[in-house]
């Protein structure tokens, strides 16, 4: 059994400093870190918040992915699922998978999971087929939105430093991408997606920040 709020903050405390500051984590002396270690300092350890604060969308009828507006952003679609562009980003390409009706990922039935696989196994091999790209970063967090979104990151060729679990860190660091390359690059994923899994294409160009 996982430990109680308190007997997590607790445990978390004892190797904190009298400011309740933890040490930096060892990811900040990875070669990838956006951070160099001197002068960095760790935010006090706040206690414990209960209940926790409700995510945007817990109640289907105040979710903005359900509203009609949003059910209809995207640049693909199918009968159960829409993919858009996350525009005002620093990495070449940010997608977002997004099923039509509400639903969390412990909450999706069998038949959407196994979509969800297959689809986002598409998404990836398409995006990284897209010239001086290398790889697709996929995540899942939820803590912000109740609707589950999935986030597909295309990190560009050569930058060695996106490697890994820092890329999101540098996609906010980083100047705004070109807009018409990357709204060009989804363009050719969206009609990738469309020939090898189906689906239709969106009239619109762009999907605005989600």
């Amino acid at each position: 059994m996982a430990l109680r709020p308190d007997e997590f903050y607790d445990h978390a405390l004892a190797a904190a400093d009298g400011e309740r500051r933890l040490p930096l984590a060892r990811m900040t002396g990875w070669n990838i870190s956006p951070f160099e270690p001197d002068g960095l300092r760790v935010a006090p350890l706040r206690p414990p918040v209960l209940p926790e604060p409700a995510r945007h969308g817990e109640d289907p009828s105040s979710c903005e992915a359900c509203s009609d507006s949003g059910r209809g952003d995207g640049i693909w679609f199918n009968d159960s699922w829409r993919l858009t562009r996350i525009t005002g980003v620093g990495v070449p390409l940010v997608l977002m998978l997004h099923p039509l009706e509400h639903y969390d990922m412990a909450d999706l039935p069998d038949e959407l999971a196994a979509e969800l696989g297959v689809l986002s196994t598409h998404i990836v091999r398409h995006v990284q087929a897209l010239p001086h790209i290398s790889r697709a970063h996929v995540y899942r967090i939820g803590d912000g939105g109740a609707h589950l979104h999935i986030w597909f990151f295309a990190r560009p060729e050569g930058q060695t430093q996106l490697f890994g679990s820092w890329m999101p860190v540098w996609d906010d660091l980083l100047p705004e991408y070109p807009a018409d390359v990357a709204e060009a690059d989804a363009a050719i994923v969206a009609d990738a997606l469309t020939a090898s899994i189906g689906g239709r294409r969106s009239a619109a160009g762009e999907s605005p920040q989600d």
